[in-house]
């Protein structure tokens, strides 16, 4: 099968490229959208990842390019419109877990770096400046700890923290039985807003919990509280969030996602301007911390990512049924 490879990528290249056998991919450095579809011509597949552009016009112009199957190369699918796919009769594939354990790791980095400050302090040293003010932060242990989503990354996480020596709180439609055995308390969401004194988002974004942080929702949180998303960007309305950071609600505020990021992250622009307002607004506080969507970037999960996704392609050819399917 022939694939449009896109929105790729030095390292996609690198695991594609190092398990692929059958399948010849091309490569493209676009994202896919309504001025590129037609990169696709000649192809059976596209790949695409989380910030490439699927809506209805650009599912209906791969249809009359003879594309059969959209893979996605990542867990979401919030990206694709998937009732049109369905109706045009394109198949979805995704990975719907891929080192689930690289995402939850990334969570616990962003609240270590935003509570000790190691980040400062790294640039601090480097400029010979050894001194320790402003620099303090506080135990982990001890602390209460929300977790809003406990999936398989939600449940790694709610691990993680429970070895550090907090006390963890939970949220979900389904509650692991798992993680009730470890200790952890389900909640409903307003009392893990109001008792946490960390929250991490991790949910998928659907229609009820697109803007689940927002003015309402940070009110209810203890001043200071530390937020962090390493899920979906559209789960934090950003402009409540920078409300919330000048009243002080928020604390600390971990990202590596950001609702517009389709725009930003991926991409080299230290040599541009930034035209978005709101991200450089964010960067202008001192208790932000913002990486570009790199939670998924291990060694470890960029194999499985490969894999998972040539498995996809492989089942749709041999017409096996497909594991990984979008329903």
């Amino acid at each position: 099968m022939k694939i449009a490879f896109f929105s790729t990528k030095s390292y996609d290249k690198i695991y594609f490229d190092r398990y692929v056998s059958t399948h010849e991919i091309i490569y493209f450095d676009a994202q896919l959208n309504e001025q590129t579809v037609n990169l696709a011509m000649g192809c059976q597949a596209v790949c695409v990842f989380v910030n490439d552009k699927l809506n209805t016009s650009v599912i209906t112009s791969l249809k009359a390019l003879g594309i059969q199957l959209i893979a996605l190369r990542c867990a979401g699918f919030n990206n694709v419109k998937i009732s049109v796919a369905k109706e045009l009769g394109i198949e979805v594939v995704r990975v719907p877990a891929y080192s689930p354990h690289a995402v939850a790791e990334h969570a616990l980095a962003l609240i270590l770096t935003l509570n000790r400050k190691t980040h400062k302090a790294y640039n601090r040293v480097r400029d010979g400046n050894f001194s320790l003010e402003r620099l303090t932060g506080f135990d982990l242990y001890g602390k209460t700890v929300g977790v809003i989503g406990t999936g398989k990354i939600g449940q790694i996480f709610s691990s993680i923290m429970l070895g550090m020596g907090c006390k963890v709180i939970a949220f979900d439609l389904i509650a692991s039985k798992e993680l009730m055995e470890k200790g952890i308390e389900y909640l409903p969401i307003i009392d893990i807003l109001k008792k946490a004194d960390i929250i991490s988002l991790h949910c998928p974004l659907t229609e009820q919990t697109k803007h689940l942080i927002n003015e309402h929702t940070i009110s209810l949180m203890k001043d200071g509280t530390m937020l962090i998303n390493t899920s979906r960007g559209g789960l934090i309305n950003t402009s409540d969030a920078i409300n919330g950071l000048k009243n002080g609600k928020i604390g600390y505020l971990g990202l590596d996602v950001y609702e517009q990021e389709e725009t930003l992250f991926f991409n080299d622009l230290s040599e541009n301007i930034i035209q978005d307002d709101i991200i450089m607004r964010l960067l202008s506080f001192p208790n932000v911390l913002i990486t570009s969507h790199q939670g998924f970037l291990t060694e470890e999960a960029l194999s499985q990512i490969a894999q998972i996704t040539l498995t996809n392609i492989d089942e749709f050819t041999a017409g096996l049924p497909l594991k990984n399917k979008v329903v």
